[in-house]
């Protein structure tokens, strides 16, 4: 009888741990820790104390004082929806506006996901079904190929090689290949997304954008129009609350600004396969390769090597930045002038974590074992001086890097799991596996 029992007790066991593994599989968020939201008017926001997450406070002042050589105006960085670093430089408060530049381009790419939850427009529609025929000098038949959706994946096959590539006017906007063919950092096009949802909702941008998401969020700020551009105009705590929105996937506490998930996946997942790091207006890290403003250039490798994979970048020129990683819970916004040359500052963002992963206690949540406990295999092949790195159960191509014992990466980020090894000195050294999920750590020698 006991017999009997313990093996009804295994079988509910067993089953318990299934349905756990199933729900962590398709739920990755199941059981992460609680966002916080902030009030939406007044000026209190919860903090969080960088001691009690176990971070780095000898690291900060570095921080601070690379963001102000590098002309920073605000500088904030929230974890799973508290204030765990603020800053602000010169005469730059908390109070004052600054602008988002193409940042606030993701304002707009949520704008329009509303719009179609709302069914006042589909992303698939003609841009001159809203425009009318003849918004560009295109042929009449290359013109009705641009769709909306082209418009956010920075597609529509536009040159955008004119001498003022932000000129919304019609003799401004000639054919140079078939939408969806082509990719290219094209501010005009997506600048006419503007009138676009203007044209569907019956309203301005500005009013539509308050009504939808303002009210609901306690984002304050506005579209002001600049030459040809539509530029938004915040403080630095509105560009944080809109990360914070986007870290929940378009859910803001208790109310949800955007319900079509189908889309917010779109938007922050690769949207087409010229150009693998960009949804719809937005720059998406840990993919193969990536495209920059200006040129046609594929780059091999991760927009930002040393941030998180998974991070998702609302980029703007002079560096105007808004970072959003969900596995670790995790936005940061930067604001300030120009801190160098470039239309979108990739280096600028990957220095930030540089300084960020000295902070953060990145040994969290890290597996640092024998091999023979995780899921990955080294092996050294000496004659033809390279590394294997086999991830038996690990599905998609994982993110590589080799690092030595100072610190010094060595090899990657790469996405093969053969590693030439002919430049690498004999001695020991670190490789980190990095998946969606999971982080791995593993020691190995090299011998020549």
């Amino acid at each position: 009888m006991n017999g009997h029992i313990k093996k009804i007790d295994d079988f509910f066991r067993h089953t318990l741990q299934r349905i756990l593994l199933l729900l962590l599989a398709v739920w990755p968020g199941a059981f992460a820790q609680k966002l916080y939201f902030p009030p939406l008017t007044g000026s209190d926001w919860d903090t969080v104390s960088v001691a009690s997450l176990g971070w780095k406070a000898d690291s900060i002042a570095p921080l601070y004082a690379f963001l102000q050589q590098k002309n920073s105006k605000a500088f904030i960085l929230l974890d799973h929806g508290k204030i765990a670093l603020e800053k602000y430089f010169g005469t730059f408060t908390k109070d004052s506006l600054f602008y988002w530049a193409s940042a606030g381009k993701t304002i707009t790419a949520l704008a329009a996901g509303i719009a179609q939850q709302e069914k006042l427009l589909v992303i698939n529609d003609r841009t001159s079904k809203y425009l009318d025929t003849g918004w560009t000098v295109c042929a009449p038949a290359k013109e009705s190929l641009i769709t909306i959706r082209h418009q956010l994946t920075m597609t529509t096959g536009l040159n955008d090689g004119v001498a003022d590539p932000y000129c919304t006017i019609d003799t401004s906007l000639k054919y140079l290949a078939d939408a969806g063919t082509r990719w290219a950092y094209h501010n005009a096009p997506y600048t006419l997304l503007d009138q676009v949802i203007e044209k569907a909702a019956g309203q301005t941008l500005n009013q539509f954008l308050i009504a939808r998401i303002g009210s609901k969020t306690g984002i304050t700020g506005a579209f002001y129009k600049i030459d040809y551009n539509n530029v938004f105009i915040s403080k630095a705590r509105s560009m944080a609350r809109f990360g914070l929105l986007i870290l929940n996937r378009g859910v803001w506490d208790t109310a949800t600004i955007l319900s079509d998930t189908a889309y917010f996946n779109q938007m922050v997942n690769t949207s087409q396969d010229i150009n693998k790091s960009y949804g719809y207006l937005w720059w998406l890290n840990g993919k193969q390769s990536y495209m920059a403003p200006q040129t046609q250039i594929v780059f091999p490798g991760s927009l930002v090597p040393d941030a998180p994979i998974d991070m998702i970048a609302a980029l703007g020129k002079n560096g105007q930045i808004i970072n959003v990683v969900r596995s670790r819970g995790l936005v940061f916004i930067r604001m300030g002038e120009a801190p160098g040359a470039g239309e979108v500052p990739f280096t600028l963002n990957n220095q930030i974590w540089q300084y960020l992963n000295r902070i953060i206690d990145t040994t969290t949540g890290i597996i640092n074992s024998p091999e023979t406990s995780v899921p990955v295999r080294i092996s050294v092949n000496y004659r033809n001086h390279f590394i294997r790195i086999e991830t038996p159960g690990i599905s998609r191509n994982p993110v590589i890097e080799i690092f030595d014992m100072a610190g010094k990466r060595v090899a990657g980020p790469c996405y093969n799991r053969i590693i030439t090894a002919s430049c690498m000195a004999t001695g020991v050294y670190l490789a980190r596996i990095e998946t969606e999920t999971r982080r791995y750590m593993i020691k190995f020698a090299l011998r020549k």
